[in-house]
Protein backbone atom coordinates (compact mmCIF):
# COMPACT_ATOMS: atom_id res chain seq x y z
CA UNK A 1 0.00 0.00 0.00
CA UNK A 2 1.21 3.33 -0.63
CA UNK A 3 1.99 5.51 2.24
CA UNK A 4 2.72 8.90 0.35
CA UNK A 5 1.49 10.73 -2.69
CA UNK A 6 -1.84 10.73 -4.72
CA UNK A 7 -3.48 7.77 -2.48
CA UNK A 8 -6.84 8.05 -4.80
CA UNK A 9 -6.35 5.37 -7.27
CA UNK A 10 -8.07 6.93 -9.97
CA UNK A 11 -5.83 10.19 -9.87
CA UNK A 12 -2.90 8.52 -9.38
CA UNK A 13 -3.74 7.37 -12.66
CA UNK A 14 -4.11 10.53 -14.22
CA UNK A 15 -1.47 12.01 -12.86
CA UNK A 16 1.01 9.51 -14.42
CA UNK A 17 -0.07 9.26 -17.71
CA UNK A 18 0.11 13.75 -17.87
CA UNK A 19 1.94 15.07 -20.57
CA UNK A 20 3.27 18.79 -20.91
CA UNK A 21 0.16 20.68 -21.34
CA UNK A 22 -2.28 18.25 -20.29
CA UNK A 23 -5.47 19.84 -18.42
CA UNK A 24 -7.00 18.64 -15.43
CA UNK A 25 -9.91 20.48 -13.64
CA UNK A 26 -10.27 20.71 -10.22
CA UNK A 27 -13.79 21.60 -9.66
CA UNK A 28 -16.70 22.50 -7.10
CA UNK A 29 -19.83 20.15 -6.34
CA UNK A 30 -21.71 21.64 -9.27
CA UNK A 31 -20.08 21.76 -11.81
CA UNK A 32 -20.77 19.81 -14.70
CA UNK A 33 -18.42 17.08 -16.15
CA UNK A 34 -18.90 17.01 -19.40
CA UNK A 35 -20.15 13.91 -21.35
CA UNK A 36 -16.89 11.23 -22.34
CA UNK A 37 -14.54 13.04 -19.86
CA UNK A 38 -13.59 11.56 -16.62
CA UNK A 39 -14.95 12.47 -13.49
CA UNK A 40 -13.00 11.21 -10.52
CA UNK A 41 -15.71 12.20 -7.45
CA UNK A 42 -14.39 12.77 -4.17
CA UNK A 43 -16.62 14.85 -2.28
CA UNK A 44 -18.25 13.41 0.78
CA UNK A 45 -20.87 15.85 1.44
CA UNK A 46 -20.69 19.76 1.55
CA UNK A 47 -17.31 21.32 2.12
CA UNK A 48 -15.44 18.18 2.07
CA UNK A 49 -12.94 17.39 1.41
CA UNK A 50 -12.46 21.46 0.20
CA UNK A 51 -11.32 22.66 -3.23
CA UNK A 52 -7.92 23.49 -1.07
CA UNK A 53 -6.93 20.32 0.03
CA UNK A 54 -7.47 19.01 -3.42
CA UNK A 55 -5.58 21.91 -4.91
CA UNK A 56 -2.52 21.20 -2.59
CA UNK A 57 -2.64 17.72 -2.86
CA UNK A 58 -2.37 18.28 -6.84
CA UNK A 59 0.30 20.97 -6.50
CA UNK A 60 2.57 18.73 -4.46
CA UNK A 61 2.64 15.95 -6.77
CA UNK A 62 2.17 17.81 -10.32
CA UNK A 63 4.11 20.21 -11.88
CA UNK A 64 1.87 23.02 -13.33
CA UNK A 65 2.66 25.77 -15.54
CA UNK A 66 -0.71 27.56 -15.85
CA UNK A 67 -4.05 27.86 -14.06
CA UNK A 68 -6.92 28.85 -15.77
CA UNK A 69 -9.56 30.56 -13.51
CA UNK A 70 -13.54 31.83 -14.09
CA UNK A 71 -13.36 36.00 -14.25
CA UNK A 72 -16.16 35.45 -11.76
CA UNK A 73 -14.21 34.69 -8.73
CA UNK A 74 -12.46 37.85 -8.60
CA UNK A 75 -15.90 39.32 -7.24
CA UNK A 76 -17.82 36.09 -6.02
CA UNK A 77 -15.17 34.16 -4.01
CA UNK A 78 -12.01 37.18 -4.05
CA UNK A 79 -11.14 35.28 -0.50
CA UNK A 80 -10.61 31.77 -2.52
CA UNK A 81 -8.43 34.01 -5.48
CA UNK A 82 -6.50 34.98 -2.90
CA UNK A 83 -5.67 31.56 -1.29
CA UNK A 84 -5.23 29.30 -4.76
CA UNK A 85 -2.83 32.79 -5.88
CA UNK A 86 -0.39 32.44 -2.88
CA UNK A 87 0.07 28.93 -3.65
CA UNK A 88 1.02 29.42 -7.34
CA UNK A 89 4.68 29.34 -7.94
CA UNK A 90 5.60 33.02 -9.82
CA UNK A 91 6.47 31.14 -13.06
CA UNK A 92 2.83 29.56 -13.37
CA UNK A 93 0.95 31.40 -16.22
CA UNK A 94 -2.38 32.46 -14.82
CA UNK A 95 -5.52 33.35 -17.19
CA UNK A 96 -9.02 34.26 -16.65
CA UNK A 97 -11.89 33.77 -18.88
CA UNK A 98 -15.61 33.37 -18.40
CA UNK A 99 -17.54 30.49 -16.31
CA UNK A 100 -19.35 29.69 -18.99
CA UNK A 101 -15.76 29.54 -21.54
CA UNK A 102 -14.22 27.18 -18.31
CA UNK A 103 -17.14 25.35 -19.04
CA UNK A 104 -16.78 24.65 -22.42
CA UNK A 105 -12.84 24.11 -22.13
CA UNK A 106 -13.73 21.55 -19.61
CA UNK A 107 -14.74 19.09 -23.19
CA UNK A 108 -10.98 18.94 -23.69
CA UNK A 109 -9.40 17.89 -20.04
CA UNK A 110 -7.84 14.55 -18.86
CA UNK A 111 -10.61 14.55 -16.22
CA UNK A 112 -12.45 16.50 -13.74
CA UNK A 113 -11.77 16.40 -10.33
CA UNK A 114 -15.07 16.94 -8.27
CA UNK A 115 -14.26 18.11 -4.41
CA UNK A 116 -17.03 19.05 -1.63
CA UNK A 117 -16.54 22.54 -2.05
CA UNK A 118 -19.71 24.53 -1.97
CA UNK A 119 -18.00 27.83 -2.43
CA UNK A 120 -19.12 29.96 -6.05
CA UNK A 121 -16.56 29.67 -8.96
CA UNK A 122 -14.16 27.25 -7.09
CA UNK A 123 -12.90 25.79 -10.12
CA UNK A 124 -9.75 25.72 -11.74
CA UNK A 125 -7.91 24.30 -14.72
CA UNK A 126 -4.04 23.08 -13.96
CA UNK A 127 -2.11 22.69 -17.09
CA UNK A 128 0.63 20.42 -16.72
CA UNK A 129 4.21 21.75 -17.57
CA UNK A 130 7.25 19.58 -18.29
CA UNK A 131 10.25 18.32 -15.66
CA UNK A 132 13.58 18.31 -17.37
Amino acid sequence: MKKHGLLNSNLAKIAADLGHTDRVCIGDLGLPVPPKVIKIDLALRHGLPTFQDVLDNYLDNILVEKVILAEEIKTENPKQLEVILEKLDSSVEIQYISHEELKELNKGVKAVIRTGEDTPYSNIILQSGVTL
